[in-house]
């Protein structure tokens, strides 16, 4: 389960690399947006289209910020990608963001967004990330 006193986001991740965490292939999460989470917060993984359910949840280990030319440097090896996809994915950006993770828990049962939907009042998968309610939190809690 979650511990109280940390925070718990909810982020949005295609399928090919939720499952590359999973595996312990991509050993970082790269983002040009960083939620504001620290050691020991909580990522809760909603995978994007066509799998449109949440999978599981990893631990933030750490967070740093370069700019992309120096955060390519520093986490190639590890971030489960191509420098052309990455390259791609920061063009125009000054600055990027990588969120270190470890204890990646797969869930047994996904759960599919219309189940979500049904549970969670309103609920929509997040573009990008978002802080998890109480609610949103109070209807996955047996699924971890």
């Amino acid at each position: 389960m979650f511990s109280h006193n940390k925070k718990i986001v909810l982020l949005s991740i295609k399928p090919k690399y939720a499952e590359k965490i999973f595996l312990g292939q991509k050993k970082i999460e790269l983002r040009r947006i960083c939620p504001k989470v620290k050691e020991g917060d909580y990522i809760i993984i909603y995978v994007s289209s066509p799998v449109k359910s949440l999978v599981g949840k990893i631990q933030v280990k750490k967070i740093i910020s370069e700019s992309p030319q120096k955060l390519w440097k520093r986490v190639s090896s590890e971030a489960g990608i191509t420098k052309q996809i990455f390259d791609q994915y920061y063009e125009g950006a000054s600055l990027g963001y990588g969120i270190y993770v470890s204890r990646p828990e797969k869930l047994p049962n996904p759960i599919h967004l219309n189940v979500l939907r049904k549970k969670v009042k309103g609920f929509r998968p997040p573009q990008n990330y978002y802080y998890v309610s109480s609610e949103l939190l109070t209807a996955m809690s047996t699924a971890f």
